[in-house]
């Protein structure tokens, strides 16, 4: 009877790791979001959250826009005036496809700009706008 519940068991297993599987490239990346998010994502909400004045987060980075340019299809530059790649995937084609750095930097620029993580949904959101310029 034991040997029978080993197969169930482990199909249990790869279905809980099929989530953390999917995130690799930019669709992988975007199906786990929606997974997290349950709702559609918007590019106009991704525009909002994008060119938005936020007071949660650091005085001097109240908005996206503070480091990446009004326009996604534009160069950036950082606080130090350092060069950022436009944040377009027109024009930076392997942008949001590493799961490690959109994580990394979701989390470090949401906490800046906003003072807190960011949603699935504003992530979603903003990725969706992103891939629309």
């Amino acid at each position: 009877m034991r040997k029978s519940l080993i197969p169930l068991a482990l199909s249990g297993l790869a279905m809980t790791l099929t989530p953390a599987l999917a995130g690799s490239g930019r669709t992988g990346i975007l199906e786990q979001l929606q997974a997290e998010a349950g709702q559609a994502f918007s590019a106009e909400r991704g525009k909002a959250l994008f060119m938005a004045r936020h007071k949660g987060g650091k005085p001097k980075t109240p908005s996206c826009t503070t480091c990446h340019s009004k326009s996604p299809l534009n160069a950036g530059r950082t606080r130090a005036g350092k060069r950022i790649a436009p944040m377009a995937v027109s024009k930076t084609s392997d942008r949001y496809s590493d799961p490690k750095k959109v994580a990394k930097w979701f989390r470090r620029n949401c906490r800046s700009v906003l003072g807190r993580e960011c949603t699935p949904l504003e992530k979603g959101d903003f990725i969706t706008f992103m891939m629309s310029r």
